[in-house]
């Protein structure tokens, strides 16, 4: 369960927030908003590693593009094949679609 606490009472007995916050997060609020948190540094670990990269398809040179291009799903997915060409899931185009 989180908890939710107040910059000051933080400040006043922090080994006990910090304490708190391997089991659950803790967040801290300044102002009564919240602001902060306070978390496991495992947790900490976790999230960051969820972090992704983000390259902008503009710097992709012509050999990338056509790399993703030609690029298919594993076996089990051939759904997300067909909506990356553009096909239903019967291998046909959209109505009003060109293949």
């Amino acid at each position: 369960m989180t908890t939710t606490v107040t910059a000051a009472a933080v400040s006043k007995n922090f080994g006990a927030y910090q304490d708190a916050a391997v089991r659950d997060p803790v967040i801290i609020t300044k102002n009564g908003r919240p602001r902060t948190v306070l978390l496991a540094y495992e947790d900490f670990v976790r999230l960051s590693k969820r972090d992704r990269r983000v390259e902008p398809t503009a710097e992709l040179s012509a050999d990338e593009i056509a790399a993703v291009e030609a690029s298919e799903m594993e076996p089990g997915f051939d759904h997300l094949n067909d909506e990356l060409s553009g096909q239903n899931s019967l291998g046909q185009n959209p109505p009003g679609q060109k293949a």
